[in-house]
Order: C-alpha cells, then sequence, then structure tokens
C-alpha cells in the first residue's frame, strides 16, 4: 500500500526560529518514541551565511524523559551517519536525515554550529514511524 500519511507521526524537534548568528547548538527536546517502532530526524537547512561555518550532528537517547543518564547513541543503533546528517555553509537550502534504531524510549537530536558568525536558519522534524495503533491522527496532536 502507498499510504504514509496514516503510518506516521509528525513532532517538531528544532522549532523554525529567528537566524543563529553565533555558535549556538539547535537542541531539540526529548523525543517520546511510546507507541512507534521508528524514528527518523528530518533536519531542514535554510540560509547559512557565514563562508566556513560548519554544523556538526549528535543523536543522543535515554531511558528517562528529563535525560537522566543520557548517552550519545552508537552509531550501530543509527540509519545513517551523524556526519551524512551534518551540513557546512555550502549547503544552504538543502535537507538531511538520520534513523534511529535503538532501543531506549527518548531521543534527542542537538546540532552544533562552529565558526558560524553569519545567519544561520534551521528546522528540523522527528518524523515518528511503524505506529503500533493505526492510523495516526491527522491532523497530529
Amino acid at each position: 500500500m502507498r499510504d504514509l500519511v496514516n503510518n506516521v507521526h509528525p513532532v517538531v524537534a528544532i522549532a523554525p526560529a529567528a537566524a543563529v548568528a553565533d555558535n549556538t547548538a539547535f537542541v531539540s527536546g526529548w523525543i517520546d518514541l511510546k507507541g512507534y517502532l521508528s524514528l527518523t530526524f528530518l533536519l531542514i537547512f535554510g540560509g547559512l551565511a557565514d563562508a566556513d561555518a560548519t554544523f556538526t550532528t549528535l543523536v543522543e537517547h535515554s531511558d528517562e524523559s528529563d535525560g537522566s543518564g543520557s548517552a550519545a547513541v552508537a552509531d550501530a543503533q543509527l540509519i545513517g551517519t551523524e556526519a551524512l546528517a551534518s551540513a557546512t555553509f555550502a549547503d544552504d537550502s538543502e535537507t538531511r536525515k538520520i534513523g534511529y534504531i535503538g532501543s531506549k524510549r527518548y531521543v534527542r537530536l542537538t546540532v552544533t554550529p562552529a565558526g558560524n558568525s553569519g545567519n544561520a536558519f534551521l528546522a528540523a522534524i522527528a518524523l515518528l514511524g511503524h505506529p503500533k495503533d493505526a492510523p495516526t491522527a491527522n491532523p497530529p496532536a
């Protein structure tokens, strides 16, 4: 079947916001995987004005909703790599993705700029999939 809409649940991970003009990290909230068997982060890079900035991606996971005991996700528990989900100043208006296949309930995304003194725009969606109960709500609740 070609139906994706009833089998995914998008959650704002990093909301669109004003440009960051320094090296302040973009950090999502903890994404709760309860009721879903898969998670893909979709990153959206807008204008990246600095001529030498880099944007490094990190995925962390935890068994606790407050992130206590969190740790970086091992490469074996990711689909794709954090390097492939990262970007440079040359990646204006591009997207990236990284999947999580670990067993922890909570997952967080962090994108950290380096060398950024220009305007950088970034947003991200956590796309939860393989729901235990389908169809998923539309609009998402």
